[in-house]
């Protein structure tokens, strides 16, 4: 597993993320993120408030890439795995994240993240 350094939790946690799925077929589909927090040195949680292909994806294949940058164009690269939650803790958790405050948090994305690389 892959350590979230000091700085890529910032990063991750200040910034929009592009959050890439591939499907059952190799068909490959990417969406833009806001409300996501990284818990621990290699776990990522992200909220699903309006996917649909997105967590089809995951419950077919679960490998997952995230890719975010600052305004400076520091920015990382996250690859790992997807697991999907419509229940319990970390559905829980998502829910009382202030960034979905007024959204409809419809399920939480846990991601092992299993390598991280520094761009540029």
């Amino acid at each position: 597993m892959a350590a979230i350094t000091p700085e890529a939790k910032k990063t991750i946690e200040q910034n929009p993320v592009a959050f890439a799925t591939v499907d059952d077929a190799g068909k490959p589909n990417v969406i833009y993120v806001a409300a996501v927090k990284a818990i621990s040195p290699n776990k990522i949680i992200i909220t699903d408030n309006y996917m649909k292909q997105t967590k089809e994806n995951i419950e077919k294949n679960n490998s997952v890439c995230i890719a975010v940058c600052d305004n400076d164009g520091n920015g990382y690269k996250l690859i790992g795995s997807a697991e999907y939650f419509t229940s319990g803790k970390w559905k829980e958790f998502v829910e009382k994240m202030p960034e979905n405050r007024g959204l409809s948090a419809k399920g939480a994305i846990l991601v092992a993240v299993s390598k991280l690389i520094k761009l540029k």
